[in-house]
């Protein structure tokens, strides 16, 4: 049985390209959270097209052994295709987490620097979704930490996105592992978890009774941490398995 929290806000933006969507397929279910990228009428479109896209999907096909791959080609199809049509052509971008959720089983993707986060069940231990920015290259070369990947002047130079002619590298797929009580999973887009360090993450995670409170918790640190009449969007969905 899972818990889920979803939250998206504009932060102190006029309008909201963040998109996050969840759906489902018998008992099984799935999460989608996109930051879109091209401002005004773009990255928007963008995101939503792709988190429908993925969901819809989802919901008539089901949790299948290739679902991830052929949903988000499918998502990457129609978006390119709506930038030929309205003659917006690598203008309408987005990054894409996808989790998916079943009674023994958990897996997930993604492109960009929109995160996902596991989190074990002894609750002392974390991984965490590879960027796909300039920063987290930086990082893994130790040029920087990962406290000055948070700040970095760099930090929105993005490397892989959807919306964007893919090269031999494209989206990242997990494996399929077996889900056990007492994991928990966080998706977020970079205006969330640029404000929640790793252990702000873990500790609330371990002293919430639920997503809910996880989530509301965290919230309060962006909304501390952040001007909230510039900063960007945020968005973030929570779920612990019980």
């Amino acid at each position: 049985m899972i818990d889920v929290a979803m939250l998206t806000n504009p932060g102190g933006r006029d309008n909201n390209e963040d998109f996050i969507k969840m759906s489902s397929h018998n008992d099984d279910k799935c999460f989608v959270l996109c930051d879109g990228l091209g401002g005004h009428e773009c990255g928007e479109i963008a995101s939503k097209l792709v988190a429908d896209t993925i969901c819809d999907y989802f919901e008539k096909n089901g949790n299948s052994s290739d679902f991830l791959s052929k949903a988000i080609n499918l998502a990457q199809e129609e978006l390119l295709k709506l930038q030929k049509e309205k003659n917006m052509t690598n203008a309408m971008k987005t990054t894409v987490v996808v989790l998916v959720v079943s009674d023994e089983q958990v897996k997930w993707a993604h492109i960009g620097d929109s995160r996902l986060y596991h989190i074990y069940s002894s609750g002392t231990k974390y991984e965490r979704t590879r960027d796909h920015s300039l920063v987290q290259v930086l990082l893994d070369m130790g040029e920087i930490t990962e406290k000055e990947l948070r700040n970095h002047n760099d930090r929105n130079k993005l490397l892989r996105v959807m919306g964007a002619e893919w090269g031999k590298k494209s989206f990242e797929l997990s494996g399929v592992l077996e889900i056990e009580s007492g994991h928990g999973f966080a998706l977020m887009t970079d205006g969330f978890w640029e404000y929640v360090t790793e252990d702000e993450m873990m500790n609330l995670y371990n002293t919430t009774e639920n997503a809910e409170q996880w989530l509301k918790e965290m919230e309060k640190i962006v909304v501390s941490k952040a001007d909230m009449s510039t900063t960007d969007n945020y968005s973030a969905i929570c779920v612990k398995v019980n």
